[in-house]
């Protein structure tokens, strides 16, 4: 029998859709020119960036003018951060963010307390939301930006954007989101939501690796972070990447064309999972919300007591199955995650944490035959797990 190969991380990334990468490949041969160059090649490429950045900018209900590519969605949220605290310096240097953010934001922020900014780290509650009112209180007259994220990569809570940016609006601070794990997922309006800056990114829609995006609202002003030519209209400096903004505007219009058609499948394929693991497997915690319409339609999160996740993690991928001990980005570290504990989930129970994320091309029985192997796993390991003796004989350990 041959062994199967189940994809269940398409938080971390997902595959290259074909159109996509039928689209970028005439750039990487015929359409190779610099989209600076002012000869014909360069206006050809030149053309297809204009187009891609149009495709975006349609994708979120934005103006062209508002688009600058990058080079994913950590140089979008690093520029987001650092570019608005330099900007704005000599107008203050308090900048208010929660505590479950994606490390390209959390950890731009512990480097700008290195230079004399000021970081408030708002708390989130048990399912991993952030407060208006908290948010509210928060700020202060020397605030000059709010950051939080869209979608938690972790536990695949949705943000009150909405709520928290007409918070910063009646302060007249201005406010990020980070919505590189939302996009393609759950529709998007930089306008109705009324945020400043929003990061992206190609690979988390079934675009290219190495292509995001920074929409920044028409008049905001903001430091580069990347000097050197004049490209991005002379925001950010080095050689524009044909093939892979080539790659990124097609992959959104696909991705906010078949949004409805995708997230329907992909959430039933998420409930049927979810709902088995609740029956079959006891001891088990599901991180987040359980309200579907606030969380992220591919996601799942469970932590399962008395076991390694990690250990949980090897033995899917024996078995056939990619799964996630949680963001892809922290995953060679041996703390326990950052979003987990500021939800309240004690760390010997964090770190028993796998993260299961769905995508398009899963199936039915990708579902049932991932959960059949879960039970013997969860059920081999506990078997071997001093912790789990110590539950069935100490009920305070359960």
């Amino acid at each position: 029998m041959n062994k199967k190969n189940i994809y269940f991380d398409h938080a971390a990334t997902t595959p290259l859709k074909p159109e996509v990468e039928d689209k970028m490949r005439q750039f990487y041969t015929a359409g190779f020119g610099n989209a600076n160059s002012q000869h014909s090649h360069g206006r050809t490429a030149a053309a297809a960036v204009i187009a891609a950045r149009e495709q975006v900018a349609a994708a979120i209900g934005a103006k062209a003018s508002e688009i600058y590519f990058t080079s994913g969605g950590t140089e979008a949220d690093n520029w987001a951060i650092k570019g608005i605290a330099l900007s704005k310096a000599d107008k203050g240097k308090h900048i208010i963010t929660s505590k479950i953010e994606h490390p390209a934001v959390y950890n731009s922020c512990k480097q700008l307390e290195k230079y004399g900014f000021e970081i408030t780290y708002l708390d989130v509650d048990a399912e991993g939301f952030v407060s208006p009112d908290a948010l509210d209180k928060a700020i202060r007259d020397d605030t000059i930006l709010i950051s939080i994220m869209f979608a938690n990569n972790e536990i695949g809570t949705i943000e009150p954007i909405a709520e928290l940016a007409a918070v910063a609006r009646a302060h007249g601070v201005l406010f990020h989101t980070d919505a590189v794990q939302a996009l393609g997922g759950a529709p998007i309006n930089v306008k109705e939501l009324g945020v400043d800056l929003l990061s992206l990114s190609a690979h988390k829609f079934y675009g290219p690796k190495g292509a995001g995006a920074l929409y920044i609202k028409g008049g905001v002003k903001i430091e580069k972070l990347i000097t050197g030519g004049e490209q991005e209209r002379a925001h950010r400096g080095g050689t524009t990447n044909v093939p892979a903004v080539v790659g990124l505007g097609e992959a959104i219009a696909l991705a906010v064309k078949n949004i409805d058609e995708n997230s329907k499948k992909v959430s039933a394929l998420r409930d049927r999972f979810v709902e088995s693991v609740m029956e079959k497997i006891p001891h088990v915690r599901y991180n987040g919300t359980t309200d579907n319409s606030k969380r992220l339609f591919n996601n799942a999160s469970f932590s399962f007591r008395y076991i390694e996740g990690e250990s949980i993690l090897y033995s899917l991928d024996l078995a056939g199955v990619s799964a996630s001990s949680g963001s892809a980005c922290s995953s060679g570290s041996l703390d326990p995650s950052r979003t987990l504990l500021s939800i309240g989930v004690p760390v010997g129970i964090a770190h028993g944490t796998i993260r299961f994320t769905f995508g398009a091309d899963n199936t039915q029985e990708e579902v049932d035959y991932t959960v059949s192997k879960l039970i013997e796993i969860v059920q081999r390991l506990r078997d071997m797990s001093p912790l789990f003796k110590i539950s069935k004989e100490d009920t305070k350990y359960v």
